[in-house]
């Protein structure tokens, strides 16, 4: 969504939250998640302002969560290369105290990368089970600024801390978009498109399909954002849980803030079957020469990963046609330099090469086609739309 940064509202719950904890002993956890049960892989809803929610008192954001199924809260804690107050130990442990599971999020603007992902980091320190990267407009094209981030975070939170990626749902729309850097080797291992269908204008079934198919080539489990503001109607919510059953994936909500009585309740019934004769997509996007934008890079990059020539620029050219055929052709596909089902199946068992875009530089890693470059060709391709205009600012 279009965002703007935000005033840090200095009003919190220091009084709130004295005395809590003891009442939040006797509270159970939402849903018997063991301790492998990755905070992902439950039911969550976003807070941006905790004092919002539920009046920001913790034993109510328990009792509320509990009653709709709600099993991971996911909490501001930056914004850009500032820390929240509200993301503190004292709130995190409480709310884990009571089963939830708690991961911090941040809306991140590209202008000073290293200093957001040291604010994103405090997460963390501050007890986070996971950590949510929200990346939007501002990183359009800026590979390098991505690169730079997502390197920083990892040397901070370590490779095995749950990252996911929060961003727009309908990557055809945003071929600048670096998706391949955040969600590429040692990034984010989790994408969590915002699917808020009925801000974008398209019925549940068909955001869903797009988001399926448009994202899948990522490899990345997807963990989608529903809607709760601006009051869809609640046999979409439904009918949202229901495809995820679909699926098999578990989504989130966006926002608790927002999320009226009506709402929550019908977020607290048991849904059990998808919907009846409906097909999951299993397809890929097909690419071919003259396509261009981050799934061609993406695309690039598993070719070199197989030990062939091809520039990573984000342009299907000849170079990168040749290559196609030659994997194809190594593989048993046949050989017409199109990318369809079976050549994106093939490819997505190859290790992606990482590229080093700009000035980041690290073991193991890869320069782009050319020497230095910050961003691939297709950077400077201007997104067709952003679907998340008018939901708010974040």
């Amino acid at each position: 969504m279009q965002t703007n940064r935000e005033r840090i509202r200095p009003r919190f719950l220091a009084a709130a939250l004295a005395g809590l904890l003891a009442a939040l002993t006797l509270l159970v956890p939402s849903s018997g998640a063991s301790a492998e049960t990755s905070p992902f892989e439950r039911a969550g809803m976003w807070i941006w302002y905790v004092d919002d929610s539920q009046g920001g008192s913790v034993a109510r954001i328990v009792r509320r969560a509990r009653a709709s199924r709600i099993g991971t809260v996911y909490i501001k804690s930056a914004d850009g290369t500032g820390t929240w107050s509200q993301f503190t130990k004292s709130l995190v442990s409480q709310l884990k105290a009571a089963g939830l599971s708690v991961c911090g999020w941040q809306y991140v603007y590209g202008r000073s990368p290293i200093g957001e992902a040291r604010a994103a980091a405090v997460a963390k320190q501050r007890g986070a089970d996971c950590f949510v990267i929200d990346a939007e407009t501002e990183y359009e094209g800026n590979y390098a600024g991505a690169d730079l981030y997502i390197r920083k975070l990892r040397q901070l939170v370590g490779n095995s801390f749950p990252l996911g990626l929060s961003t727009f749902p309908y990557v055809h729309y945003h071929q600048a978009f670096p998706y391949s850097v955040f969600m590429g080797p040692r990034a984010a291992t989790w994408n969590l498109p915002q699917i808020y269908w009925h801000t974008i204008g398209d019925s549940v079934r068909e955001s869903v399909g797009i988001t399926w198919y448009q994202n899948r080539l990522y490899k990345r489990p997807i963990r989608p954002l529903g809607q709760t503001y601006e009051n869809p109607p609640l046999n979409e919510l439904t009918e949202f849980r229901r495809l995820m059953l679909a699926y098999d994936a578990i989504p989130s909500w966006w926002s608790w803030q927002e999320t009226n009585g009506a709402e929550w309740d019908r977020l607290g019934l048991a849904v059990r079957s998808a919907p009846a004769n409906y097909e999951p997509i299993t397809s890929f996007p097909t690419l071919r020469k003259g396509s261009a934008g981050d799934q061609v890079v993406w695309m690039q990059q598993h070719l070199v990963g197989a030990g062939l020539e091809s520039p990573i620029s984000g342009i299907f050219g000849t170079k990168t046609r040749s290559a196609v055929r030659e994997f194809q052709g190594s593989r048993g596909i046949k050989s017409d330099g199109v990318v369809g089902g079976a050549t994106w199946r093939a490819l997505l068992k190859v290790t992606p090469v990482r590229v080093l875009w700009g000035s980041a530089r690290s073991a193991g890693g890869r320069r782009s086609g050319s020497l230095g470059a910050s961003a691939p060709l297709s950077a400077s391709i201007p997104a067709v739309r952003n679907e998340l205009a008018g939901a708010p600012s974040r």
